[in-house]
């Protein structure tokens, strides 16, 4: 199955660039280029990719608004996006991941690095650039009282313990690797969890693990 990405970015360079990486995966096409926030939702509602790489940066909308407009909690049918960007700030991350972003990658990264962003997106699952995952993560749990919601159902030790891991930014492989168990009973969890939590991804898993203090007592194991 050939993965159909649009690209969002105002460089022209920039966008050329990120189609020959992908476009030098066999899995993947590129399906269409945005140079503005307003005509990249214009064409991922026309166009429906599997995923959108946007940048944060554009004229118009900007990458968290086009983000919001595509995968944003009020979107009846969301996109998947990933946000690729230059700038490494932390207010940047988190209105990307709030708004729905399902990834968040530093164009400095390697190109192995985006085409796994492009792969996990589409597989439902979500990726981001380990270089800030914890950073980002445990700036979502300020030193304050937790706030996240509590569970629909309790959660089972397991699952804390898948939950713990996500929130290190551990891929399900090894996760599966750590617990001794499958990948495919790692993905079963996820779904769970998912469900109990009310969240759609990993990255939101990831972020109500951080704003419920659950990973308050695991900070020294990461």
């Amino acid at each position: 199955m050939t993965i159909r990405v649009l690209l969002a970015d105002d460089q022209a360079m920039i966008r050329s660039g990120l189609r020959l990486i992908l476009e030098d995966q066999d899995d993947i096409t590129v399906v269409g280029e945005a140079a503005d926030g307003a005509e990249a939702v214009q064409l991922a509602r026309r166009l429906r990719p599997d995923v959108c790489l946007v940048d944060i940066r554009m004229p118009g909308l900007d990458g968290i608004d086009v983000t919001r407009a595509l995968s944003g909690p009020a979107v009846a049918e969301p996109l998947r996006v990933v946000v690729v960007t230059t700038f490494d700030l932390d207010e940047y991350v988190h209105g990307a991941l709030r708004a729905g972003a399902v990834g968040f990658v530093l164009k400095g990264a390697a190109p192995a690095l985006l085409v796994e962003a492009v792969r996990a997106a589409h597989a439902g699952d979500a990726l981001i650039s380990p270089a800030i995952t914890l950073r980002l993560l445990r700036g979502l749990a300020p030193t304050r009282p937790a706030t996240a919601a509590r569970p629909a159902q309790p959660l089972s030790a397991r699952e804390t313990e898948v939950i713990r891991s996500i929130a290190r930014g551990r891929t399900n492989q090894e996760i599966a690797a750590a617990l001794f168990i499958t990948v495919s009973t790692v993905k079963s969890h996820l779904t769970a969890i998912q469900n109990k939590l009310g969240v759609r991804n990993r990255v939101e898993i990831a972020a109500w693990a951080w704003e419920s203090r659950l990973m308050d007592s695991a900070v020294g194991g990461a």
